[in-house]
Formats: C-alpha cells, structure tokens, sequence
C-alpha cells in the first residue's frame, strides 16, 4: 500500500452489541466508582505524633520542636556529624541537615492526636469528661491562633463493651467543645483503636451520623481512621479479610488504617524482644492492608518503634539509626505515615523523609518532564508510572522535603499539572496536564 493511502476500517458488531454490554456492566461501572474513588489528593501528613491527653497542653507542639532541635544541636549540630551517623552522603546531608532544623522551627508535628486510650488509660468519669472538654478547648484555640498542626484530633477508647460508653462520651465532649467554640477544624482526624470486627467500624458510622444531625453538620463531614491492632482486624474467622470489610462498613468515611505495632505483635504471641514494625508478622498485616486499601482512598500508616533516643551519645545515635532505618524501610515500601512517640524521634523522621524524597527527585522529576512533553529516554514509562512520579514529587513538596521552584525548574510542570497526573479521571490516564 503507497505512504498516504487511506485504509479501510470495516467492523462486523452492530452498536446493538457495544450497548448491550454496557447496559451488562453499567452496575460494575458504579461499583467501581464508588468503591474505589482513588486518592483523594489531599496532603498526607508523614506522622502521627501520640500525646497522651492528661499531658497535652497549648505549648506541646512547640515543646516537642524545640526539644526535638535540642537534640538535634547535641547530638547532630551540623551536616557532617548527621551523615557520620545516619550514613548520608555529604552532598545529601548539607540540603537534609538544613531542611531537617527549618522544619523542626516552622512544623515539628505535622499530625496530633491527643489520647485518651493506652496513652491515657482508665481514669474516673468526671476526670476524663473534664480532660476532653480541656483538650477540645485547646485544640480550637490552636487552630484560631495558627498554633496548630495541620492535622490534630484524639484518639478515643474503642468500641469493645467495657469501655464503648466511655469513649462514645469523650467523643461527643470534645467533638460539642469544638462545635461551641466556632465548629469543626478542617484538620479533624480521630482515631478508632481495637477495632476487630466491621460492626464496630459501623457503630461508629452511626454514632457520628448522629452527632451530624444533631449539630446541623453536612452527612459525612466527620471522618475517622481505622486502628488495625488485633489478628481478628487482618484475617476474620471464615479466612476473609475483615480490613476490607472494615473499610466498606466505614462508608466512606475511613481516612486511614493504621498499624498497632505493639498490640498487634503481643496478639500474635511475638516475644516482646521482637515486637518491631519489620517483624514479619508486621509485613504481613501491612500488606493486607495496603491490598485492601488500594485505590479506596484510604490511606496506610505505619507503627512505630519503643526505642527512644536518650542517654549517652552512642545511645541516641544507635536509637536513631534504628528509627531512621525503619523509616526509610517503610518509605519503600510505601508506607508514607508512621507514628513518633518521643520528640528526640522527630530528627530522624525528617532527616529519613526528606532523603528518601531528595534522593529520588532528579531522576523522577527528569521522567515524568520526559513523559510530559512526549520526549524519549532510557525508562519507558506507562501514565500509571506518571501518576506514581508526580505523586512522589507532591509528597515531597507537601512535607518541605522539596520546594515548588525547584521543581518547576526541573519539570517544567505547575503544582496543578502534578495534580493533574497525580488524580487521572478513571478510563483518561492517557490525559496530559501540559
């Protein structure tokens, strides 16, 4: 056939068939939709930072800063001693040590939860109610003030019968407190602990559809996350997995699952010696829960680790080897959130999140610029790797790891074109932002 003839294009289905099958999966397509809405392209923060309710006060995010700088000025006072101790790279080191201290001064805690589970224990009634009208209080005044993280909220007690109407009432008390004093911050995160069957996921659908009405609020504006910290959460007793369950009893309103290291460790029978969040009994319920997740719009955190860094020199750098390894470990692994229990943990968890993004910003910045503009290289890459790409580049833009200028000048792109990559309408991930 000559260049620049004309093909035939001849079919042999009538449009009757192509219909037919669509009608056939018009309920397949809707389940899709609402099932698995993808990632909701909000910013995620990079920890969780528990404090227990009795202890929290108006000065703790910034107590934890700058006892968290302290630290760092001890222990790590410039570019060279942090990579003698972390393993960095001196030309890795400079950007991190820098970006490492200007973090801990401008957010040292990106994700609050005041506790009043483990962290808080049994306490009497009139005690507790007066500690969650306080932490509410707290709360709305660090938000009016611009004092607060950008995510803050309690984790209650659970939904088990010993101790649900206390949690139910420790809910409502901070979640009117926060209503009465001007109504519910866009950073509202709470926290289910314990939860073992998808029933209790539903119980607290109900109870928060309750407090909407009550209050007037919009259906759905409360969400909650799902604290996965017993065996029954990851496998139920008929060989399902109940997580998947949970999410869907959540309704849409799960944000997030997170791992219980320790408890679910001591579920399992694990010697207390091994309880770490790279057992592997810990790889296996993540991976479930990442399974179950995916695409849901729910998203993965990570435990934590129970070696603190105090004392000596040598046991604070071990300590932070440790917690900085982890880190970096559940980074890979796409774990993007874990959990910081000691402010001398708030060092390492930076120094390991903006590594981990710096290092990979070159070459993913130089890819997705390539796929943007059509241009070849060495890695072919498919519109699933440019949403992956551009979602590294905003989550290291969204934790200070990266800044917007220096990305532009490496991809040519706008924050609102890596968005456009990032959330690809379902059947268009062809579709370019440029």
């Amino acid at each position: 056939m000559g260049q620049g003839q004309q093909e035939r294009v001849t079919t042999s289905l009538s449009g009757a068939v192509t219909e037919e099958i669509s009608a056939s999966l018009a309920p397949v397509d809707a389940e899709l939709e609402r099932r698995y809405p993808g990632d909701p392209g909000t910013r995620q923060p990079v920890h969780t930072v528990y404090v227990p309710a009795d202890v929290f006060a108006a000065g703790t995010i910034r107590s934890w800063g700058d006892r968290a700088l302290a630290a760092l000025d001890q222990y790590a006072p410039d570019a060279a001693s942090l990579a003698a101790v972390l393993g960095l790279s001196q030309d890795l080191a400079e950007p991190v040590h820098d970006r490492v201290r200007a973090k801990l001064e401008r957010e040292p805690i990106e994700d609050l939860r005041v506790d009043f589970e483990d962290g808080y224990g049994p306490r009497p009634d009139a005690e507790e109610d007066k500690t969650a009208a306080r932490a509410s209080r707290l709360v709305a005044a660090a938000c009016r003030n611009g004092t607060a993280a950008p995510y803050m909220g309690i984790r209650m007690k659970c939904m088990e019968a010993p101790v649900r109407n206390r949690g139910i009432r420790t809910l409502d008390i901070f979640l009117t407190g926060l209503m009465d004093a001007g109504g519910l911050p866009d950073g509202l995160v709470l926290t289910l602990p314990k939860v073992t069957y998808a029933e209790q996921v539903t119980a607290m659908v109900r109870l928060l559809e309750a407090f909407e009405r009550t209050r007037g609020l919009e259906p759905g504006r409360i969400g909650f996350e799902i604290q996965i910290e017993t065996s029954q959460a990851i496998l139920a007793a008929d060989g399902t997995a109940t997580v998947a369950r949970m999410i869907q009893a959540a309704e849409g309103r799960a944000t997030g699952l997170h791992y219980g290291t320790f408890d679910y460790s001591a579920c399992l029978g694990v010697s207390p010696a091994y309880q770490a969040s790279d057992h592997p009994a810990a790889d296996h319920a993540k991976a479930i829960m990442q399974v179950a997740a995916a695409g849901t719009g729910v998203r993965v955190c990570d435990g934590s680790t129970n070696v603190l860094p105090v004392g000596p020199a040598e046991k604070v750098h071990d300590a932070w080897r440790l917690h900085y390894g982890l880190t970096r470990r559940a980074l890979a692994r796409a774990y993007y959130q874990g959990w910081d229990m000691h402010p001398g943990h708030l060092p390492t968890r930076y120094a390991a999140v903006f590594a981990f993004y710096r290092e990979g910003f070159e070459q993913a910045a130089a890819r997705l610029a390539r796929y943007a503009n059509h241009t070849g290289g060495d890695v072919m890459d498919e519109p699933a790797t440019a949403k992956a790409l551009s979602g590294h580049l905003l989550r290291g833009l969204d934790c200070g790891a990266l800044d917007i200028a220096e990305v532009a000048r490496a991809t040519g792109l706008t924050r609102a074109d890596l968005e456009a990559f990032a959330a690809p309408r379902r059947g268009n991930l062809t579709a370019s932002a440029k």
